[in-house]
């Protein structure tokens, strides 16, 4: 894990997350399929899990006052950034004993109310629970959500008043490994389920399951509500492999197609509907998340050179449509600017920072912070990248001493919210 502290200057911190089980240096897409596979284990009494089994490793929220590492393989683990800019591991958050299974890496903190929504998922039934904290920081009762298999649910949304899950044919096969396969296993044959569940149900009676052409999604930007319609943006892949993926070709993207969708969902017909806005290949999609669970413009994607790594960042504008045509990304139409890295040189997803805190601005008036390591040097940077222009000159460059490798998700804290750490 890689802090940095910008005021007058900037300071910078690498330590690794304490957790109670060491598997080694995970890194990129099997790393993450590793984790799983621990968790898989302790499902069948292999390891002991009573005291986390994950590596924290994939993303970060901050809610309640406290700082949480994440893996969805395990639960949260709670960090403290000292006056020093050092990285404390305070332990594994259970929520008072109330979370008993693996937690999301993608949890939605609702910035209107305070509160955060998240779920997990299992091997074993019910095969995903959701939950709501509340901003005391209070789990409220499990809600089982009911799917027909196990299945690998990375990501999920919210609305103002709904919930977002996605049924989609990614399956765990443990009778795979026997056969020296991948315990994940993509079905071509099925098709992709969206589950729109009211965000305080108290059970999944209410939840309305629409389907959509087979598809596979690590990653949504987000959702709102439109009239009688839940609009969904999210990257889309048409088709997965896995064991390609992690295997000696995975070095470039080649055959993958992953690419910027609007879903809808109409609540009052019950039809379902999907548009393409881009070309391949984009992931890892942020917004300003003052925004999260509310209708917003701007979309800032990862232009992908491989599953691993990222090439440049592209703005989207929701606004405008994209220009029909395009074999490759490339400004006009509906994608604003693309900052690209530079030959040899890939990067982190990039994270919006408004330009003030407090302050009404234009939902693009900020910036967006990102890593780069340059292979040609074998040095990384900060870069901080004007959000609204997108120009190709940074607002600034922060040298680090050490390299960041590349990995899956950043997290931007503010000095308010480190001045109220638990």
């Amino acid at each position: 894990m890689v802090g940095l502290v910008v005021g007058a200057g900037a300071t910078t911190n690498q330590k690794h997350l304490q957790t109670d089980i060491q598997i080694g240096d995970l890194k990129g897409l099997f790393g993450l399929l590793t984790a799983i596979i621990y968790g898989l284990r302790i499902k069948l009494g292999v390891l002991d899990g009573s005291y986390g089994m994950g590596t924290g490793n994939t993303a970060l929220v901050y809610h309640h006052g406290r700082l949480l590492a994440l893996n969805e393989g395990d639960k949260p683990y709670a960090l403290k950034v000292l006056e020093d800019g050092d990285l404390q591991t305070l332990g594994l958050m259970d929520y008072d004993k109330r979370l008993t299974h693996s937690f999301t890496a993608h949890p939605k903190v609702d910035p209107a109310t305070g509160e955060m929504f998240t779920f997990g998922y299992q091997f074993t039934p019910p095969y995903v629970t959701y939950h709501v904290v509340t901003k005391e920081g209070y789990m409220l009762d499990p809600v089982p959500i009911t799917i027909p298999e196990p299945v690998m649910m990375h990501d999920f949304a919210i609305t103002e008043n709904y919930a977002i899950f996605m049924d989609l044919p990614l399956y765990f096969r443990p009778k795979n490994m026997a056969k020296g396969k991948m315990v994940l296993s993509f079905d071509q044959t099925k098709r992709a389920r969206f589950g729109i569940l009211p965000r305080y149900a108290k059970d999944d009676v209410q939840i309305r399951w629409f389907e959509l052409p087979n598809c596979y999604i690590f990653h949504n930007a987000n959702a709102w509500e439109d009239g009688d319609e839940v609009v969904l943006y999210t990257c889309r892949f048409p088709d997965i492999d896995l064991e390609m993926a992690s295997g000696p070709v995975r070095k470039r993207l080649g055959n993958y197609r992953n690419e910027l969708y609007e879903m809808r969902f109409n609540l009052n017909t019950g039809e379902a509907s999907q548009k393409k806005l881009s070309e391949s290949a984009v992931d890892f999609p942020r917004i300003n998340e003052k925004y999260i669970g509310r209708k917003q413009r701007f979309v800032y994607g990862t232009r992908l050179d491989s599953l691993a790594k990222v090439e440049g960042i592209v703005k989207f504008d929701l606004q405008l449509e994209p220009e029909v045509g395009k074999e490759q990304i490339e400004v006009g139409g509906n994608v604003k600017g693309i900052f690209q890295f530079g030959h040899g040189r890939y990067g982190s997803e990039a994270i919006f920072v408004p330009r003030e805190s407090d302050v009404e601005l234009e939902e693009d008036d900020g910036y967006l912070i990102c890593f780069v390591h340059d292979e040609n040097t074998g040095k990384s940077e900060v870069n901080v990248i004007d959000a609204k222009t997108m120009s190709s000159e940074p607002v600034a460059v922060v040298p680090l001493p050490a390299r960041v490798p590349y990995g899956f998700h950043a997290f931007f804290v503010t000095e308010e919210q480190l001045k109220y750490q638990a």
